[in-house]
Formats: C-alpha cells, structure tokens, sequence
C-alpha cells in the first residue's frame, strides 16, 4: 500500500490540488470532489485492483484477457498515455531535485527568485535534473519489485511525516485561520457552478492515478487473497488526505504572510519585476490589497506557485529555511515514486512481449530520457504535452469501463471484488457507476476540455501546432490510435502475459 500510495501521491497533490482549490471555491470544491472520488476515482481503482489480481499482468495483456486479443490495443493506449506523461513528468521530478538542493544551500529565494527560475529553466539545466531523475527511477526499477517497496518503505512515512509537520506549523501561524475559513467555507453559489464540478472530477482524475494503467500493474504483484475492495478505498482516501494537508499547508501560510508580503511590496516597489502578473495589474489601476496579491498568487500557475511564489512566502517565516527545504523535498519524494511507478509500467509491457527486466528497464529509461529532452528544453513544449496526455487520461479511464463492460460487471463484481479475501461487499451500485455514470463522466470531461480549448484560442484552435488546443490533440491522438491500430495484431501476437516471479525480485513469491 505504501509503494500503490507513492505512485498516487505526486506533484499534483501538492502544487496543482492547493491552487485549484483556492481558484474554484474553497469549500465548494471540496464538496464535488468527495462526491467524485465516490463516482470515478474508487469505482475505477477498484476495476484496476480487480484486472490485476485476475489477470497479473500489464495493460496490454489484461485488455486481451478482459476483452479478447483484438483490443490490445486500448490496453496499449493506456500504457503509452502513462508513458508519454512520464516523459515530461521526469522533467518536473527533476526541477523538484533541483529547487531542494537550492533550498538547502540558500540560492533560493535569493535575491530574485524569478531570475533564478529563469536561469535555470533557460540553460541545460533542466535537461540534467531529467537526466538524473530518470536515472535514478530506472535504477530502483530495474532492481525488481523488492526495491521498489523498500524506496516507498523509506520515502513514503518521510514524505508524509514532512506533509504532517508543514500542515500544523501552518495552521498554527498567525492569521492561518482566514485560510482555513477560506478553504473550507461552502458557498451555495459556487456549488451551483459547472466549473466547480468539472474542475472537481478533473482533479479526481489526475490526482488519484485512477484510470492511468499504474495500479492495475502493482495490484498484479499483490497475494491472491489481498482484500482488493479495502484497498481499493483506503488509496484514494490516503492519497485525498494528502491533497487536503498540502491545500491547508499553502493556504495557511499565503494567508498568514499575506499582511507582511504587501507592506513589503509597498515599500520595494522594484519587488515586483519578479511577479509581473501582479505588477500588470497594479499599472492598470488595480489598488494593492492582501485581495489582489492572493489572487495573482493562485492564479500564477503550477509552476509560478511552486517555483516563484512559495520561496518567497516561506522567506517571510521563522524557521523559513527549514520549512522550504522540507517543502521541497517532500514535493521531490512525491514526484519520484510516481515516476518510478510510470517506468515500472512501460517496463512491464516490455516484459509481457518476452524482454527481461533489465533490458525493458534500460528501453523505458533510453527513451524516456530522449523523449523528456524537448520538454525539458521548452516549457511551451511541456504545457503542450502536459495538456495531450493530461487530457487523453479521460479516454483511458473510459477503456477500462469499456473493458468491465464486455467482460460483464456482474462477473467481475463477483470473482475479482466480492472474492474470499474481501471483507467489504461491493453492491450492485458499482455496476451502475462503472457501467453507466463513469463513461458518461469521461465524456462529459472530454468534451468540456475540448471545447473550453476552442475558447482560448477561437481563431487557432485547429492549429496542430498549437500549444494547448484541440488541433493538437487531434493530431497527436491520431498518429497514436492509428499506429496502435495497424500494430495491433504484433501486439496480440507478442504480448504472452506471464504470472510474477521471483524473476521480479519480490520480497516473497504470489500464489
């Protein structure tokens, strides 16, 4: 549990879920997104749980086995979208690396920490903080399944424990309850709001690793008797309540430091070159209020919050240097063991078509590497392929409803969920969700990203070249389901699942 909670644990439980939360109404928010983690993200945990005790393989092998040999290739979808995340995702675990040693040794927040991010994302920089991050996730992977418990048996409580320390030194600050009020308040009218909900179930769907392809090649390493339906519910509650510490950890301290952070802008107007999102606003006439301040803080990114502003307000506190190391390597722990657990999936898909361990480990690894460079040269390159891939999850987690359906969620409920090592007994209100609200929730997903894209860009959003609009997905998306198509026949051909061995190098053997 602690080596599937690594994997769900990421970057975006702490910098996206706090930001996101601040942007769509606090509380509000926090009420859709329980209410999806109910309708999506447990309900497909629970199929991937279920897929890998029955099939004890990866994605590839486990369609075949759920839907028959002609669509390998939704399985093979699914693991290239994960493995195309990983590809700029080591990049991010890289940056993460980086900003820790500079926490450590005082070069951030420095003088500017705009110009440090700057020089940094800039140069080579990024493309040897990927390196390494992909050297180092290649090199737990390829010591079997063993090391990569013992990795989530060391990082896993650090990482938590530093996640614990941060949350009550922040609520503890002075002012730390107008962030929690902030957080945690409901307002009717924005539950009333699509957005809210939308962005709520898009979250789910980032945050929780449902859907993704990464549990279903864990759970295939788990015993036969494993009580699939526990831990299918505590994951996703371990992972949200990660989120919710990480939420009031950024929320306490911005509230706190907001007071000191204006007067001190006041007094050094040069201050704000390093936010010019801020400085724009104030040259247009916009009065500088804590209000304006917060706002331009949530609204500056995952990056510009995490890299920009959070040096800075961790600055304005006692123990300030302390608080932002841990910050930084919590955040650098959870990226790692989510890229490990993305490597161990392509790898795992190699070793189904017969590669050993060790060659399909140096594969994953070359390539991820190769393939992470123009993302780690461009950040315009990242947002392109954060918003492909990001959005293409959708499709994934409508694959392996798709997939139940075929094989028959009555069945499935009944051999893989209410087995003899359940304790809990899943009821037929999971076949109405995975069978019917699921696949209408991806829908409605998709086609609100697509068309909130069309918006952004009315007059290019055809463009195939374009940064984050619909001509890029179409594209992109095309050339992959194409290719898997007309490769779908190798795939069924090669791909000859085999149970886990000692092979794996696993701490004790699967029945």
């Amino acid at each position: 549990m602690l080596t599937m909670l690594g994997m769900a644990v990421g970057t975006g439980n702490i910098w996206r879920f706090p930001r996101i939360v601040a942007e769509h109404g606090g509380g509000a928010f926090l009420v859709s997104w329980v209410i999806f983690l109910l309708l999506w993200s447990i309900p497909l945990i629970l199929v991937e749980f279920g897929t890998g005790r029955m099939t004890r393989t990866g994605p590839v092998g486990a369609f075949m086995r759920l839907m028959g040999p002609r669509y390998a290739w939704m399985g093979a979808w699914v693991a290239f979208v994960a493995v195309a995340i990983m590809f700029y995702y080591s990049v991010v675990t890289g940056w993460t690396l980086r900003y820790a040693v500079a926490a450590a040794a005082g070069e951030v927040p420095g003088t500017s920490p705009l110009a440090f991010w700057t020089a940094y994302t800039s140069g080579w920089g990024p493309v040897l903080t990927h390196g390494i991050a992909m050297f180092l996730g290649a090199f737990v992977v390829i010591r079997g399944v063993g090391a990569i418990e013992k990795m989530s048996k060391i990082m896993m409580p650090t990482l938590i424990i530093l996640v614990v320390i941060l949350t009550i030194r922040a609520v503890t600050l002075p002012g730390a309850g107008a962030g929690l009020s902030y957080m945690f308040s409901v307002n009717p009218a924005d539950l009333a709001k699509a957005d809210t909900w939308l962005q709520a179930l898009t979250q789910n769907a980032w945050d929780t690793g449902a859907g993704w392809g990464l549990i279903l090649v864990y759970a295939a390493y788990m015993r036969q008797d494993e009580d699939t339906t526990l831990n299918a519910f505590i994951l996703p509650t371990a992972n949200n309540s990660v989120s919710l510490c990480a939420g009031m950890m950024v929320l306490c301290t911005v509230f706190s430091v907001l007071p000191g952070l204006v007067e001190s802008f006041a007094t050094n107007p040069a201050a704000l070159a390093d936010y010019p999102a801020l400085a724009q606003a104030i040259q247009s006439g916009q009065a500088l209020t804590p209000d304006l301040v917060r706002k331009t803080i949530f609204t500056a990114g995952n990056e510009g919050l995490t890299f920009n502003w959070m040096p800075l307000l961790f600055a304005k506190l006692p123990l300030g240097r302390l608080l932002m190391v841990l910050f930084f390597v919590a955040l650098a722990f959870a990226a790692f063991t989510s890229l490990v657990a993305m490597i161990e999936l392509g790898s795992r898909v190699l070793r189904d078509m017969g590669v050993s361990r060790e060659r399909a480990v140096i594969a994953v690894g070359t390539a991820g590497f190769l393939l992470g460079v123009p993302s780690a040269l461009s950040i315009n390159v990242l947002h392109n392929q954060d918003w492909v891939w990001g959005v293409a999850l959708m499709v994934s987690g409508l694959f392996f409803a798709i997939a139940v359906l075929h094989h028959g969620v009555t069945r499935f409920r009944s051999e893989q969920l209410n087995h003899e090592g359940s304790d809990i007994h899943i009821g037929r209100w999971w076949e109405v969700v995975i069978g019917v609200v699921v696949p209408l929730e991806a829908l409605v997903l998709l086609g609100w990203w697509l068309y909130q894209a069309r918006g952004w860009d009315p007059e290019g959003w055809l463009d195939p070249l374009g940064v984050e609009n619909v001509g890029t997905i179409l594209l992109q998306w095309g050339v992959v389901l194409v290719a898997l198509l007309l490769a779908n026949r190798m795939l069924a051909a090669r791909t000859r699942p085999v149970p886990p061995t000692r092979d794996d190098h696993m701490p004790a053997a699967v029945p």
